[in-house]
């Protein structure tokens, strides 16, 4: 027994020398920066690990052969590296460069900033929605961008007709005012078209969404005290594109849309086209409708032209035009010659022009335009109200880059032009004016993990006088997969009749704005957040971020009942302070996507020292959606969004809900999918456990609008890419 027994001894020992260890330094090959949580695996024998904050990964345990590692990082190319062990002396502790993936890179490419940086780089936190993501919430209202929003964390769309759909967006439930909507970095939907313009924007034509939430006064000015949306549309590229959408509803409504970009040499174009029906219907058979007769037509080509490598210009226009009806059901639909309705005809017509001249391979001389005409008519019985609104912005900026800093001044202007043509004796809400502004934003690398970027706005407002609105944000990054970023400013609104209130009275009995007794809303607003991205293995990621969001507006401007059926603006002495915490988590594995969102807005108003609850703001609301995908052929999503019990304007509590829903696509070939939807599954709708008026059908008093009206429908369609 004795030799068996060395012998085993001795090829344990054996094994064990046999043991090889691999060691590497991982890096960006750009930056030359060490890449930390970069998986490391080798799949034939189980084993694997994640480099450290240094950059080092360490394997052991390898017995002698020959290994395929397989290298993987979120955002760069996947590398496969066959090593035989034991190590030549050559291949030991080397240094493995990532290269990023150009289409991550692709995806992050920000216009909102004004800046030359990756989205990474850019101290300012931004949202976005591109690529795949905005094509899938495109397909569930390829009419509008309602939905497109709605399900963002942290921002809500508020409903202020209960029968014509009209509807505002809110961010951390402070007012649809307070929130810029612009459209390529131009103010093109705000004013007196706020309510009708998510309903009269089709996706179809967008590049991506971003998103900036808190205050950003420095390039937009001080309208953006909540923050701003900023569609991007697509532009000409190299290869020509040409595409089609048509989407049916199971509420009878039909969108027809089409695009079309061209890149010819020196010159480039793009068109979109749309026509959107809609058809009255009354899931709650109660006699008002849901969802509006409407009927749109939309046209907005572009022209580019590409003088030399420093000059580029860009013009077009946006033309739409929309009858939209709603009220009593039969009224609507012609069964009756009587009974309440809601009519709004609109007609928007609108400019933009676009140049920019390299004075050098680092500086830029840049200018737009937009000029923009709306007209709209709001008729309800015994009721008409109309007018026309003609706005122009103009703005020229030099921006400039440095190795560590960068520059953007500028100066701009608005004018604002709202003519009444409509409406009672003595209620002429009519008005004029105009503000100029000048500003300056710096970002810089003072260090080499941190970033500061600063701004300062003057504006001069014809009406209400001069603001000065410092800007800063802070970025710090201790790894290249943990991200800090702090940041606040000032901001201000001019007192304006379009607002959601008013929205919801039809613009009946409400008093023009004293301007001699009344100044503008000011505000203060600060944001925290941390991004942490994580490859738990080669097929498992998490991506994190967490919001802690601030915003105070002072002396807000009130509408309250004056009398039997009056209303006037007031602005006690007081405050509004919006405050909460944004969480998003993102797993991905294999195929599989899962996006878990929640938001915590808590906003109150502050008057008298009282403070209350402001109304038609769920405290507390979940986002959640998985899907499953294979890439360019199929995919399949369930969502699921909860909105907490909102408090109403009456003084009473809406009930909390669910919404449901399951969207597919599926591609046949490279041009061609089918799409098909299922929205609200559980068939949520206010009017099966609350009211939404009082009163009788012909005369109602509509109550607040909190949960969806519409309930279960079922939309799908096609998709041409040619």
């Amino acid at each position: 027994m004795k030799h068996p027994i060395t012998m085993l001894f001795l090829l344990l020992c054996s094994a064990a020398f046999a043991q090889n260890t691999f060691k590497a330094s991982l890096k960006h090959a750009e930056t030359r920066q060490p890449l930390y949580g970069v998986s490391v695996s080798m799949q034939s024998l189980n084993t694997g690990a994640i480099s450290d904050a240094n950059g080092v990964v360490e394997i052991t345990g390898i017995p002698d052969g020959i290994y395929t590692l397989e290298i993987r990082y979120v955002g760069f190319e996947n590398q496969n590296l066959s090593l035989s062990f034991p190590l030549n002396p050559a291949d030991k502790n080397p240094t493995i460069y990532m290269e990023p993936a150009e289409e991550e890179m692709e995806e992050v490419v920000i216009q909102s900033t004004r800046s030359s940086r990756t989205f990474q780089d850019i101290p300012t936190r931004i949202e976005f929605i591109a690529g795949e993501e905005l094509a899938e919430k495109g397909n569930m209202k390829p009419g509008d961008i309602r939905m497109l929003l709605n399900e963002s964390t942290g921002i809500q769309t508020q409903q202020t007709s209960a029968t014509s759909y009209n509807s505002s967006i809110r961010i951390q439930g402070l007012d649809g005012k307070y929130t810029q909507l612009l459209r390529d970095g131009l103010p093109l939907y705000s004013g007196y078209s706020g309510g009708l313009s998510l309903m009269q924007i089709a996706p179809l034509d967008l590049k991506q969404v971003e998103v900036i939430k808190g205050a950003s006064s420095t390039l937009y000015g001080g309208g953006a005290i909540a923050g701003l949306v900023n569609l991007i549309s697509k532009t000409p590229e190299e290869e020509p594109e040409l595409s089609f959408m048509a989407n049916g509803t199971s509420a009878l409504g039909l969108d027809l849309s089409g695009f079309y970009s061209e890149k010819y040499g020196k010159t480039g174009t793009t068109v979109f086209a749309s026509y959107n029906l809609g058809t009255p219907y009354d899931p709650a058979d109660n006699g008002l409708t849901a969802i509006p007769k409407f009927e749109r037509f939309t046209l907005n080509p572009k022209f580019y032209l590409y003088l030399n490598d420093q000059t580029t210009i860009n013009a077009g226009f946006n033309y739409v035009t929309e009858d939209r009806l709603g009220g009593a059901i039969d009224y609507v639909k012609g069964d009756s010659e009587t009974g309440y309705f809601e009519r709004n005809t609109t007609e928007r017509f609108s400019t933009q022009v676009q140049a920019s001249y390299r004075l050098s391979e680092t500086a830029s001389l840049n200018l737009k335009n937009s000029i923009s005409l709306f007209e709209r008519e709001i008729e309800v019985p015994d009721y008409s109200f109309g007018g026309r609104q003609v706005a122009s912005f103009s703005e020229l900026n030099y921006t400039t880059t440095g190795q560590d800093t960068e520059w953007v001044l500028g100066v701009n202007l608005w004018t604002d032009d709202f003519t009444q043509q409509q409406g009672a004796a003595g209620q002429d809400l009519s008005f004029t004016n105009y503000t100029l502004g000048a500003f300056a934003q710096n970002i810089w690398d003072f260090e080499e993990r941190w970033t500061l970027e600063t701004g300062l706005r003057t504006d001069y407002q014809s009406n209400y006088g001069a603001f000065v609105l410092p800007r800063f944000s802070l970025m710090f990054e201790p790894t290249n997969l943990l991200t800090f970023r702090i940041g606040g400013g000032l901001g201000y609104k001019t007192p304006t009749v379009f607002t959601e209130e008013v929205e919801r009275l039809q613009f009946q009995n409400v008093m023009p704005i004293a301007v001699d007794q009344t100044e503008a809303e000011r505000s203060i607003g600060f944001n925290l957040d941390g991004n942490y991205n994580w490859s738990i293995t080669s097929e498992l990621n998490l991506s994190t971020n967490l919001l802690l969001f601030y915003t105070r507006i002072n002396d807000p401007l009130l509408l309250n009942q004056t009398g039997s059926s009056m209303y006037s603006f007031d602005q006690p002495d007081g405050y509004l302070d919006s405050k909460g915490i944004e969480a998003n988590m993102r797993w991905k594995y294999q195929d599989f996507k899962l996006f878990i969102g929640y938001t915590m807005a808590d906003v109150n108003q502050h008057y008298q020292g009282t403070s209350t609850q402001y109304p038609l703001v769920a405290q507390h609301r979940l986002n959640n959606v998985l899907m499953y995908e294979k890439h360019e052929n199929f995919w399949v999503g369930l969502e699921g969004y909860y909105y907490s019990p909102q408090l109403l304007n009456d003084g009473t509590t809406g009930q909390a809900y669910w919404i449901l829903g399951v969207m597919t696509e599926k591609k046949l070939g490279e041009k061609f999918s089918l799409f098909l939807n299922f929205e609200n599954l559980l068939d949520t709708r206010q009017t099966r456990f609350d009211t939404i008026y009082t009163g009788s059908l012909n005369d109602p008093n509509f109550r607040d609008i909190y949960a969806p009206v519409d309930g279960f429908v079922i939309n799908g369609g096609f998709k041409w890419k040619l």
